[in-house]
């Protein structure tokens, strides 16, 4: 894919307005495209989509295929014949303005268990056809995931690791039985799956016949605590009983000052490589059949990653390990073609990781906040970029920009306000102006900096394991006059979504 001059807004799903307790995938994501193609806007960014685990995390998912029941929409379910309005009336008064997980999550299962009922009983021929069609395309991860889920959900949701020891070696007569024992629960996690990829690949259509492009993400590593690692145990680092013997995380660097323990097993890249990585071009594959383009997170693990011994409390003792490098990008590209991916190449970032994102061609990114710690010769000001890249006035990882100017010393204020001749009482959208001027080829800002809110918004604190990833925006915030002003610099530095692509108005019926 070629990319062309546009520009964007990240927003997860889990932040849309809506009375459900959680942004859905239903009519008010359909009204956010809307917006988005009002504004000229040509990209929508999310985070990954699957299904959050430990501290209510995207980027520790049971799954690396598998979709977020969270986001299923339950408006669209009552459209489909598929809930009653009566399955509404003891919803809790969610608040508006955050996520509430501990007291979603309960509710929106037993809705959906419901509605599997519902599905079972009284489901059209047609739709039963579909479910099982789904259950066929997608069998490669989706076996696995279900069964996975159904035996979390035997087991008083523990991790794996603690399950009897022949399902924690996947003995074939133990899963066997497992299987017959656990027959419908695998099926209400299968029907789930396939409710959650029916709303989603609807949603992501309407997108793209607006012109519009997602952009998703890829994290680089999953979760201990996954289908993926009980499944496929030899293609990560783990002792026999399961636990990870080395894991994942980064030094420490501008995001944190003991560096980041992110807990996820290392891969074993010599055991991807005997077998062409297959288990990462089906991963590609997969994600790439829900978005347009990936952001493939912590790019520079591919070049060399940070090895922390397990059971260290903190990042600080680690080593640096060679990664797969140039060996797994040309499989990749003679197996798929080249693929529509910006590098996230940010953090600590030697010259190999320079090297294999421009040997690929690979667009990396610039995150304007970062620009006003040093001079001019600072990368991240924006007559520094250049055009094959990716400019954010902040990530979902940063301050929101007036949080970034509240926050930060004196010196590096005076210089943001010298550079870009600002008085440093607008600054989101000083930022904003600053990014979407960049030669860059996308220029992409929070939703929260367009709405100029402070890091009482913010979505994530890296290092900090809960508390985050709540953040919901206000149904009043999608307004007219926003509308126009981000309309307005699409305008002024030619990021606007051609007038040719034509948008039609829908309710998400």
């Amino acid at each position: 894919m070629k990319f062309e001059r546009s520009s964007g807004i990240l927003l997860h799903p889990t932040s849309l307005p809506g009375s459900y307790g959680i942004g859905d995938i239903g009519p008010n994501a359909y009204r956010w495209v809307d917006f988005l193609y009002k504004a000229g806007c040509r990209l929508w960014q999310v985070l990954p989509l699957g299904p959050t685990g430990y501290g209510d995390s995207p980027y520790q998912c049971f799954s690396a295929f598998a979709g977020n029941p969270y986001l299923i929409s339950p408006e669209l379910l009552l459209d489909e014949g598929l809930l009653h309005t009566n399955d509404l009336v003891e919803m809790p008064r969610f608040p508006p303005d955050k996520v509430n997980f501990g007291e979603l999550i309960p509710w929106k299962t037993g809705l959906l268990d419901r509605s599997f009922i519902q599905f079972q009983q009284n489901g059209n021929r047609e739709m039963k056809s579909d479910f099982e069609a789904f259950k066929v395309g997608h069998s490669y991860w989706l076996e696995d995931f279900s069964l996975f889920m159904a035996l979390k959900e035997a087991h008083g949701g523990g991790s794996w690791v603690n399950w009897p020891q022949p399902l924690l070696a996947r003995e074939p007569s133990a899963i066997k039985q497992a299987r017959d024992m656990y027959g419908t629960n695998i099926q209400r996690q299968e029907f789930r799956q396939f409710i959650f990829h029916r709303q989603w690949y609807s949603l992501r259509d309407y997108a793209n016949e607006a012109g519009i492009l997602i952009i998703g993400d890829i994290p680089i590593f999953v979760a201990h605590d996954s289908a993926e690692v009980w499944a496929n145990p030899e293609l990560f680092y783990l002792d026999e009983k399961g636990n990870p013997t080395f894991v994942a995380g980064v030094p420490p660097d501008y995001f944190s000052k003991t560096g980041q323990l992110w807990g996820n097993p290392l891969y074993r890249w010599e055991v991807h490589r005997k077998d062409g990585y297959q288990w990462w071009l089906n991963r590609l594959t997969s994600v790439l059949g829900l978005v347009d383009i990936v952001r493939l997170d912590h790019f520079r693990g591919f070049a060399g990653y940070w090895e922390v011994p397990f059971g260290e409390k903190t990042a600080e003792k680690g080593r640096w390990v060679p990664g797969p490098g140039d060996d797994f990008f040309r499989v990749v590209q003679r197996e798929l073609g080249d693929l529509p991916i910006i590098a996230e190449d940010l953090g600590v970032i030697t010259p190999d990781v320079v090297a294999l994102r421009e040997r690929f061609k690979l667009p990396g990114m610039r995150i304007v906040q970062f620009a006003f710690e040093g001079d001019p010769k600072d990368p991240f000001l924006p007559h520094n970029h250049t055009e094959n890249c990716v400019v954010y006035t902040g990530t979902h990882d940063n301050d929101t920009a007036r949080g970034w100017y509240e926050r930060v010393p004196e010196k590096e204020k005076r210089f943001y306000r010298q550079y870009l001749d600002r008085d440093g009482k607008n600054v989101a959208w000083d930022l904003i102006r600053a990014s979407w001027s960049s030669v860059a080829i996308f220029a992409l800002a929070p939703m929260q900096d367009f709405l100029d809110l402070g890091n009482e918004s913010r979505m994530n604190y890296p290092g900090n394991p809960s508390g985050n990833w709540t953040w919901r925006m206000s149904p009043a915030a999608i307004e007219d006059s926003l509308m126009a002003r981000i309309k307005e610099i699409n305008f002024l530095y030619d990021r606007e979504i051609p007038a040719a692509n034509v948008a039609g108005e829908s309710d998400g019926s």
